[in-house]
């Protein structure tokens, strides 16, 4: 097929990636003409973050690094840092607690993280913002840790819409059963934004089989009975129940609550393919909340390095 003059200067405008993307994802969601076809314009074909970063560790043979920080913990500054820190040092997803008055499975430590972010006045807006300013510096995937509260206030239509265009890929919600699910889960859909649902070791089998069809992106793995926090040990029936679950899903598991050293990332890492950790870098971070944003950056920085590597089997 030959192309018109019109058609040859208009595939001059598909350029080349940039660093780190894959050429032809790349190609895929650009405006133009190649190899004589047509290519439509890039928002008809862009994947969602959480997907494309799956698929890229799944062909490298890597388990997701996802940490957990609390948005406004002292401050949005911090946060915007620790964001960027953090995927310098190696992490895949990070996921961004928007903080709410009535913690749901947070143990102490998330939960003094979330007031001293809220006795600042912290609004969900002002999570929305601080994300919208970081897609300028990063494409890392973002996932937002919320209360269906939040959520239902607003509609959950209303509260998708925002979340995806401020520059989140998805959301985890605790307080949500999937039984009552639909509404948010439809509203999601419509917008590729994934709803990461929630399996614990008690879950019976039926549920746990529903949970694992009705979650979007990825299915979050609670390793153990009881509120998040540092562990001394994982739970002996951990790998077990995560052979399970990919017995009734193609869909990636990643497992958190209570890894909390480079060493239970590792054991991890060999069985699930994400590592979360949560209360043990907000624990970091609150070591050094009395100290400048560079000092606590760092510091945390550094201490999710040792995670990564972990994670990764590079101990």
């Amino acid at each position: 097929m030959r192309l018109t003059k019109d058609e040859s200067r208009h595939s001059e405008s598909v350029k080349s990636p940039p660093k780190g993307i894959c050429p032809w994802h790349y190609m895929a969601t650009q405006e133009g003409f190649v190899d004589g076809h047509r290519v439509l314009p890039k928002a008809r074909y862009e994947m969602n973050r959480i997907d494309q970063k799956f698929q890229e560790l799944r062909r490298r043979k890597e388990p997701a690094f996802i940490p957990f920080i609390t948005a406004g913990d002292p401050d949005l500054e911090t946060t915007r840092g620790l964001v960027l820190e953090l995927e310098r040092r190696g992490a895949d997803i990070i996921e961004l607690g928007i903080p709410f008055s009535d913690p749901i499975a947070d143990g102490p430590i998330i939960q003094a993280s979330y007031y001293r972010a809220l006795s600042k006045g912290l609004k969900v807006s002002q999570v929305f913002e601080c994300v919208r300013g970081l897609r300028k510096e990063t494409d890392i995937p973002i996932v937002a840790m919320v209360s269906y509260s939040l959520v239902f206030k607003g509609t959950p239509e209303n509260f998708v819409a925002r979340a995806k265009e401020s520059g989140l890929d998805g959301a985890t919600i605790p307080d949500l059963p999937i039984e009552e699910s639909d509404a948010v889960h439809l509203a999601a859909k419509e917008k590729d934004f994934k709803i990461v649902c929630f399996v614990a070791p008690t879950t019976t089998p039926e549920r746990m089989s529903r949970i694992a069809k009705g979650t979007q992106g990825f299915l979050y793995y609670i390793a153990v009975v009881g509120i998040t926090g540092v562990r001394d040990a994982l739970p002996p029936d951990m790998r077990e129940n995560i052979q399970k679950l990919k017995g009734m899903t193609d869909k990636p598991i990643a497992l958190g609550f209570g890894v909390s050293t480079p060493e239970q990332a590792r054991v991890v890492g060999q069985v699930a393919d994400g590592v979360i950790v949560g209360s043990a870098i907000v624990k970091e971070l609150e070591r050094y909340v009395d100290r400048p944003a560079t000092e606590r950056i760092k510091a945390v920085g550094e201490f999710t390095s040792r995670l990564v590597a972990g994670a990764k089997g590079r101990l």
